[in-house]
């Protein structure tokens, strides 16, 4: 088991924005699936903290579940469905952006989503509550097809298709199918669609929204002050900066050669030693 969890780790902190929203995801809804299987009554409390109502005075007094739906699903099924379409809509998004953009449409279209499911509600039967990653992974994926509508994507079945195709096809339906039951998942999908286009568009024009998460950021960096100038060389500073150098490039050499030996015959050839290390190198 704790060769497992230590796996788990590892592909946590080696892997990129995509694979740890789904582990996020994934955590999640199997907490909230075990608690209503065993103990529905907690189950039922949980998911009602994490996912979002339709009622606009309980958003009041729990604002964050405007966002945390994004992970909360409505059985396994929903819950792998999601997470491939997550997973193949990062592959296509990776080749025109980066990790934090993607981090970035995934907040946003959950938001806008939300959103959209929130005001639709009042004039539509949406239904009581709203969850699932969808609107959240539609963004980036209307991003790319807005960004680059000739792509072409192969898809299983099917053949080639242009971007734009894909993006038509998911937003046609969603509109369809407005007169379904799961009307507010479908107005969730189309506010998640809006972001993606208003992001490229955007960011056409100069403007990333990711820029916002950095300066945020920034808010809560202490003051570095002035800084004043090295007036004189203490050797004995010196001499203990060299051993630190070294040092500094024995680590990483060795964290190359592991890595190195990884990629060759996978994490299983480490010896208890080298995973430990790198488990360490990682903190």
């Amino acid at each position: 088991m704790s060769k497992f969890i230590d796996d788990l780790r590892f592909q946590y902190r080696t892997g990129g924005v995509a694979q740890k929203l789904i582990f996020w995801n994934v955590g999640v809804s199997v907490l909230i699936f075990i608690l209503q299987a065993f103990f529905s009554t907690l189950g039922s409390v949980v998911a009602g903290w994490i996912a979002l109502s339709s009622d606009f005075i309980s958003l009041l007094y729990k604002p964050w579940t405007l966002f945390t739906y994004a992970f909360a699903h409505a059985g396994p099924i929903h819950l792998i469905l999601n997470m491939l379409v997550l997973f193949f809509v990062n592959r296509l998004f990776s080749t025109f952006f980066s990790d934090k953009q993607f981090l970035t449409l995934y907040i946003f279209g959950a938001l806008l989503g939300g959103v959209f499911f929130l005001v639709g509600s009042q004039f539509l039967s949406t239904g009581g509550v709203l969850v699932g990653a969808s609107a959240a992974t539609i963004a980036p994926l209307i991003a790319v097809a807005v960004h680059a509508p000739m792509m072409q994507v192969r898809l299983a079945l099917i053949g080639n298709v242009k971007m734009w195709h894909i993006a038509a096809f998911i937003i046609l339906l969603d509109v369809i199918q407005l007169t379904t039951s799961n009307v507010g998942g479908h107005l969730a999908h189309l506010g998640g669609a809006v972001m993606g286009y208003v992001y490229v568009k955007l960011l056409e024009n100069g403007s990333d929204l990711s820029s916002i998460f950095d300066k945020l950021s920034n808010l809560f960096k202490r003051s570095q002050g002035t800084k004043f100038k090295k007036v004189y060389v203490n050797n004995k500073v010196v001499k203990e900066e060299n051993v630190d150098a070294d040092n500094a490039t024995q680590r990483q050499q060795k964290i190359d050669s592991i890595l190195d030996k990884i990629s060759k015959s996978g994490y299983e050839s480490l010896t208890k030693e080298e995973k430990d290390f790198l488990f360490r190198a990682g903190k």
